[in-house]
């Protein structure tokens, strides 16, 4: 199996001082590099003013309408109550950027406008080469019937879009279920005629929303190539990341290319994403959000995040007939004290068929997940397989479970060609794996496991993997570990070539079993 992903340019705007020149006429600062200019904006300014440093516009929409490519729009620090939107694109080599002054934190407050239908308060609609770059987005609130406040909303034909630095929060629907209760932190939909490509989310915190039925990052439709790294989204009521079809956001799209793939998710923090936030909403016994979720979405490669606390902590599922998740890597990860499954994959019992294939679940270490019972009364397992997994490999993976822990299960007879092999399994309880039922008894003995599901010939049990710290929990493991250079070496592509911590993944070709070399 060939992955192809995508290698993506961060466009920077670096300002020199040797570059500029600099010249003053009456009380204003002009600053010019080449051909291109720098527009100030200031809570104190005037949009009848020039948008030189020391006669800014006031608004951010203003500064943008004269912004041309090369341009770069400075906003000071300060809340700004409007809605703000792209007018018009940048270059390949002339990037239209909008950043906050050094030092400065400019806020886009939606505290002061009414939410009706799905509206965003960014919006890159049909632009190419566009940086935004160090903003608060925040505040931005609904109670009433179909309605979607969003953060940031990317669509149409855009692509090179970057995204950094910015801090997207109170992003909340209020309203019941009953009234289709939704909103996005980032709603990125490939919806054009060609598509959204180079987008990029990096360094960004997501955090105290209320997204419903939606997802607080969703990137779907017809988008190839993107990278979200280096963010950290947290206490959230549902769903961290989606990678997915567009057969719900974009029911019209070409079913070739209606969905999202090449793409990576590294380097991430993910943390409380958990209907646990607002049980008057979803009920004491609800825990359905997924931190990373790929539904539908194909040639993704999830490595080196963290993520704790959720409901869920990566799922690899399909709520779709018409696309499978497949071609995807999880690789390289921590996943520890999730209320339910570590790492997901399947269908949703009973309700889809589009399945989960050829996709690589390596060198992850799970701890201690399935803190509750699943939605049939069953314990989901540290990693479980539900209907239609097809020509997966498992390998490689730490899974340290607790006590009356599952360590894998698979739900039913659907599904075939799944590989489950050199991983190691330790809990100071009984070890339980379970195959083809969803809530039948377990098989508790190594041997009668290995036979009965024809996986893991060459995988450990009830060696203690040495982790640095079970209290913390530190899921680093020990030099004297037996995880340490046991590992199946596949291939740099699927094993990746750095751990969890950067260093390199495969040293005199070896590899460690877990996410740390």
């Amino acid at each position: 199996m060939k992955h192809y992903i995508n290698i993506f340019l961060i466009h920077v705007f670096a300002i020199q001082a040797m570059a500029c020149s600099k010249k003053t006429v009456g009380n204003d600062v002009i600053v010019s590099t080449g051909n291109t200019h720098i527009y100030y904006v200031s809570v104190n300014g005037s949009d009848a003013n020039s948008g030189k440093i020391n006669a800014p516009f006031q608004s951010i929409n203003a500064a943008l309408d004269h912004a041309l490519p090369g341009d770069t729009v400075m906003v000071r620090g300060g809340s700004y109550y409007d809605k703000v939107v792209f007018p018009k694109s940048g270059a390949m080599d002339k990037l239209i950027t909008l950043k906050a002054y050094p030092g400065e934190k400019p806020v886009i407050d939606g505290s002061k406008i009414i939410v009706s239908g799905w509206v965003p308060l960014v919006t890159l609609s049909n632009v190419r080469y566009i940086t935004l770059d160090g903003f608060d987005i925040c505040n931005f609130t609904s109670s009433t019937f179909n309605t979607d406040p969003e953060g940031i909303a990317i669509n149409g034909n855009s692509h090179d879009i970057t995204i950094k630095n910015c801090n997207i929060y109170n992003i909340k629907n209020n309203a019941s279920l009953n009234d289709w209760r939704s909103g996005h932190a980032i709603l990125a939909i490939g919806n054009g005629t060609t598509a959204i490509t180079n987008l990029v989310i990096t360094h960004c915190t997501v955090h105290d929303t209320q997204t419903g039925t939606s997802e607080n990052v969703t990137l779907a439709g017809n988008i190839d190539g993107f990278v979200f790294s280096h963010n950290k989204v947290y206490d959230t009521e549902n769903i961290g990341i989606i990678v997915a079809g567009g057969d719900g956001l974009n029911p019209k799209g070409d079913v070739a290319t209606n969905y999202a793939r090449n793409g990576v998710i590294g380097d991430n923090i993910f943390h409380d994403n958990t209907m646990t936030r607002t049980p008057e909403t979803w009920g004491p016994d609800r825990y359905g959000a997924i931190s990373i979720y790929v539904c539908g979405g194909a040639n993704t490669i999830i490595e080196r995040n963290t993520v704790y606390n959720s409901d869920r902590g990566i799922g690899l599922v399909s709520e779709s007939n018409v696309y499978a998740t497949k071609t995807t890597i999880v690789r390289n990860n921590f996943v520890y004290n999730c209320y339910r499954t570590g790492i997901y994959m399947g269908d949703y019992l009973n309700y889809t068929s589009g399945g989960t294939k050829n996709c690589y679940i390596v060198n992850n270490t799970l701890y201690q997940n399935n803190r509750v019972l699943g939605a049939f009364g069953e314990i989901e397992g540290e990693i479980r397989l539900t209907e239609h997994c097809d020509d997966n490999v498992i390998k490689n993976n730490i899974v340290y479970a607790r006590p009356v822990d599952v360590f894998i299960h698979k739900y039913t007879t659907t599904g075939s060609n799944n590989i489950i092999d050199n991983n190691l399994y330790y809990t100071t309880g009984t070890p339980q794996w379970i195959w083809n039922s969803t809530n039948g008894a377990p098989y508790t003995d190594f041997s009668a496991w290995k036979a009965f599901s024809g996986n893991d010939a060459g995988s450990t049990n009830g060696q203690d993997p040495l982790l640095l710290s079970t209290s913390s929990p530190d899921l680093h493991i020990q030099s004297a570990s037996p995880a340490k250079n046991t590992g199946n070496v596949i291939s740099a592509d699927i094993n990746g070539t750095t751990d969890i911590d950067g260093n390199t993944r495969i040293v005199n070709n070896k590899i460690s079993k877990g996410a740390q070399q």
